[in-house]
C-alpha cells in the first residue's frame, strides 16, 4: 500500500513538471519533449486504475500518433539557424 501511494505521487509529481515544462519551456522541440513525458505518464496513471487497455490507446494514439505529428511538424518548419529571414 505505501509503495502504491509512493508510485503514485512520483509519477503525479513527473506529470506535473511535465506540464509545467510544456507550457514553461521557450523551444518547441523542448515542449514538444515535454509533451511525451507528460502522456507517458499519463498513461503509467491509467496502468495504476488497472485500465491497461487505456494506457495502450494512450501510447499509441497520442505518443505513437500525436507526438511523433508535433515533431515532424517542427522540424519541417524551423528554417535554418543564423540565416536571416
Amino acid at each position: 500500500m505505501i509503495a502504491e501511494t509512493a508510485a503514485f505521487a512520483v509519477f503525479a509529481l513527473v506529470t506535473l513538471v511535465g506540464s509545467l515544462g510544456v507550457v514553461l519551456a521557450r523551444d518547441v522541440w523542448h515542449s514538444a519533449l515535454f509533451l511525451g513525458v507528460t502522456l507517458l505518464s499519463v498513461a503509467v496513471h491509467f496502468v495504476m486504475l488497472q485500465a491497461e487497455f487505456l494506457a495502450a490507446m494512450q501510447v499509441l494514439v497520442y505518443v505513437g500518433g500525436v507526438l511523433i505529428l508535433i515533431a515532424f511538424a517542427v522540424m519541417f518548419t524551423q528554417g535554418e539557424r543564423g540565416v536571416a529571414a
